[in-house]
């Protein structure tokens, strides 16, 4: 199985809140870091060192979209992000890089992580 987390983030969120974020998501949806093949984010947070070392530490590639092609993949939920003229973060992110394009976990919060999981 080849998964994508669609992970947003609140500004200087730390490693640790992004682990745990991640590893709560997996658990309720049934999956393991195994089955993720991405982690994905909006372009904008390609500086946030949390989520940077979250995905180090968990051994995940992540890769960040620019925001023309988030919005191209409508967020089904209603996001905070459109502050940022952004339909959603986390659950584009995930449909961006996910084949099938399907959402397996629309986006939970977690603190100031939220995630949501495609295939």
């Amino acid at each position: 199985m080849t998964l994508v987390i669609g992970i947003g983030t609140r500004k200087d969120v730390t490693t640790q809140e992004v682990i745990d974020a991640v590893s709560k998501a997996l658990n309720e949806s049934g999956y393991n870091l195994d089955d993720i093949s991405f982690m994905a984010s909006a372009k904008m947070k390609e500086n946030e060192t949390g989520l940077l070392d979250a995905a180090n530490i968990m051994d995940i590639k992540i890769q960040f979209i620019p925001h023309d092609i988030l919005n191209q993949h409508k967020s089904p939920t209603k996001s905070q992000a459109s502050r940022f003229g952004l339909d959603g973060v986390a659950e584009p992110s995930a449909i961006a890089l996910s084949e099938k394009k399907e959402l397996l976990l629309r986006k939970r919060k977690y603190g100031r992580v939220t995630i949501a999981i495609a295939e």
